[in-house]
């Protein structure tokens, strides 16, 4: 059964930063691209970063130059380095393949506030 199963969110102030993982079962992970994407209150969910197999990435222009994403092959895992953060990172945030799958895990949730 394909699973992504996200964690590392919480609640952090402007301009801190958060890193969050995610595990993917299956055979879902290695040769696929792999993207994080978000969805803020009352929003559709959008894409946020992406990373091919081979290490390259594109980034939306909302998070350009804050916020990096890696995988780690070996471990089936994403990771979403988040710097500078901003109130409008409010979201829940969710991993998938790039284009994504149907299947959708339950998200984690990261909220940027004062």
């Amino acid at each position: 059964q394909v699973q992504f199963v996200e964690s590392g969110g919480g609640l952090v102030q402007p301009g801190g930063s958060l890193r969050l993982s995610c595990v993917a079962s299956g055979s879902v992970f290695s040769g696929y691209a792999m993207a994080w994407y978000r969805q803020a209150p009352g929003k559709q969910r959008a894409l946020v970063a992406y990373v091919l197999s081979g290490g390259s990435t594109y980034y939306a222009d909302s998070v350009k130059g804050r916020f990096t994403v890696s995988r780690d092959n070996a471990k089936n895992t994403l990771y979403l380095q988040m710097n500078s953060l901003k109130p409008e990172d409010t979201a829940v945030y969710y991993c998938n393949q790039f284009p994504s799958r149907d299947f959708w895990g339950q998200g984690i949730q990261v909220t940027v506030s004062s």
